[in-house]
């Protein structure tokens, strides 16, 4: 790596973390400005409210990978998100349940779903048999949560994890039961599968949006928009690079 690349990874690495601290500590920059639009998590908001109402249950998937690995981002989006749909879904007959194919990641959704509990001061209500490792290979775990959505009576999956294509076929399974899925993976064979399978399927960085849309936290919030400030300048970057390379052109001299 040249020390230009090095120098420009480090401010654009500083840039994103100042960005992440002034969205996070300034009121009026959280605010102000609200989140656009997706249908996606209008559908989500409007599933999980109707789980509630006709005493369902909600299922979290947190994908079959290692929290250890290095494809852990989706997970650790996952158990965030797991926290905040156990909070709004406590009040229903039916808690949600969370489901994983390693077995730390089931112990750390353990731990969110208690977090959950607490902080709406129902922990002796809490079950620690609701976050559960259902197999340990894809296939395995596959067969392993593909029988909780009769037996759970499950109306809402929430796919949030890395999986490989065999995740459409619990996709098919939940469309055959009438159940609302959501999904979204860093894998890009996942992606195109439930792209074709899921009812809401969520492509590339929407997946880190997931939290903030369901208003995990401020800081998720400020998380997306440096994610906005970053890619606007690498549009700017991208964009005044063309020109300057237009201008070499013309000039036909180095202007750098």
């Amino acid at each position: 790596m040249s020390d230009i690349e090095y120098i420009f990874n480090l401010g654009f690495l500083l840039i994103g973390a100042l960005a992440l601290l002034f969205f996070s500590v300034s009121k009026r920059a959280r605010a102000g400005g609200r989140l656009r639009s997706m249908e996606a998590f209008q559908k989500l908001r409007r599933a999980i409210g109707l789980s509630v109402e006709e005493g369902k249950r909600l299922h979290v998937s947190l994908g079959n990978n290692s929290i250890l690995g290095p494809n852990n981002a989706s997970a650790l989006v996952g158990l965030s998100t797991l926290e905040r749909v156990a909070q709004i879904s406590l009040i229903g007959d039916r808690p949600p349940v969370a489901t994983s194919g390693d077995g730390s990641l089931a112990i750390l959704s353990q731990d969110a779903l208690q977090a959950a509990y607490r902080s709406n001061n129902a922990l002796e209500q809490y079950d620690p048999d609701r976050g559960r490792q259902a197999g340990v290979t894809p296939f395995s775990y596959l067969a392993g949560i593909i029988p909780i959505l009769p037996t759970e009576q499950v109306s809402t999956n929430l796919l949030v994890g890395y999986y490989g294509p065999e995740i459409a076929l619990f996709c098919e399974a939940a469309e055959r039961q009438g159940a609302f899925t959501l999904a979204a993976s860093e894998s890009l064979a996942a992606q195109a599968a439930l792209y074709a399978t899921a009812h809401e399927p969520l492509i590339g960085e929407e997946l880190f949006a997931i939290p903030a849309y369901l208003q995990a936290g401020p800081v998720h919030q400020a998380s997306l928009r440096s994610q906005d400030v970053l890619r606007w300048l690498v549009v700017f970057l991208l964009v005044a690079g063309a020109i300057l390379k237009l201008a070499e052109s013309v000039l036909g001299a180095p202007l750098l």
